[in-house]
């Protein structure tokens, strides 16, 4: 037998070691994609019969749903949701920047050098809504103006015809942050790859939405609420139901949350692919929000 080429050796053992880490690689992905409901995270507003839907990823529908629950704390109507997320739509793409035309910041691109706060302000998704609407609700008539004239009012843009190509999309999403399309916003792909914390979500959801969002430590017949779930009373108000069920469905990859359950439906995240599912048990009096374990950290 004649001795091997020079170098032959060599190449099988590194072809020998890219074929494992390709396995490697592909079995990771594959575990990633089956963990994750398949596919990257995302989020996604559907309208009725021919309305196409709008998907956003999960960054930009939490901050959608802090803009609409800032508008529901101060009892603003419908159409100052829609005019403030699509002015965020276009100052931003729904996400909170921390760049921008000279010292623009945040969701709504808001200057400090012109008043609008200090920079760790603006960079607060809570503040800066409010400040937008602070400046809204002081031009006359702005429910009844066109969008982008309201828009501009407040904004004072460069650009003051821009907002008005988000309109039909904020309107999509206003209907489902707002409550008035039932089981309309849905998230996928979510890794859950920290615990819930019950506190944690109530002080987001009193921050945002104000403190009459909050269940009593005690709900219906002295049921005691396990320390997992966070219980929100709605009464028989559908409308403020389906407003708080997708909010928690935008914040569940922030605030650990695994499964949301309203009026006979619900969202798991282990099964985020099959959005809202027919559900026993989860009736219209209140919002169930189920958070991750503790050992969900550790096992993502």
């Amino acid at each position: 037998m004649g001795e091997p080429r020079a170098g032959t050796g060599g190449r099988w053992l590194r072809f020998t070691a890219a074929g494992v880490v390709l396995l490697a690689l592909a079995g990771y992905l594959v575990v990633q994609y089956v963990s994750t409901g398949g596919g990257a995270p995302r989020c996604v507003v559907r309208g009725g019969e021919g309305r196409e839907p709008y998907e956003l990823e999960p960054e930009m529908a939490r901050n959608a749903a802090t803009i609409a629950a800032v508008a529901r704390a101060r009892s603003l109507p419908d159409r100052a949701v829609t005019i403030g997320l699509a002015t965020a739509m276009q100052e931003s793409s729904l996400r909170n920047i921390d760049y921008g035309d000279r010292d623009s910041l945040g969701l709504f691109q808001q200057r400090p050098s012109m008043g609008w706060g200090a920079p760790d302000e603006i960079m607060d998704p809570v503040y800066s809504a409010g400040k937008f609407y602070e400046g809204l609700v002081e031009v006359p008539d702005y429910t009844e103006l066109p969008l982008t004239v309201a828009a501009q009012e407040v904004q004072r843009s460069g650009f003051p015809d821009a907002y008005a190509k988000h309109e039909p999309t904020a309107a999509l999403l206003t209907e489902a942050l707002t409550g008035q399309a039932a089981a309309s916003l849905s998230c996928t792909g979510i890794a859950m790859t920290r615990a819930g914390d019950a506190g944690e979500v109530r002080r987001k959801l009193a921050r945002e939405f104000g403190a009459d969002a909050l269940a009593p430590a005690d709900v219906g017949g002295g049921r005691s609420v396990p320390a997992e779930r966070v219980v929100l009373p709605v009464g028989q108000d559908e409308r403020r139901g389906w407003e708080l069920a997708h909010w928690a469905v935008a914040n569940a990859s922030e605030l650990g949350i695994a499964e949301v359950a309203y009026a006979d439906r619900e969202w798991d995240v282990a099964a985020s692919g099959d959005g809202w599912r027919a559900a026993e048990g989860a009736g219209r009096a209140e919002v169930r929000i189920t958070l991750a374990p503790k050992d969900t950290a550790a096992a993502g």
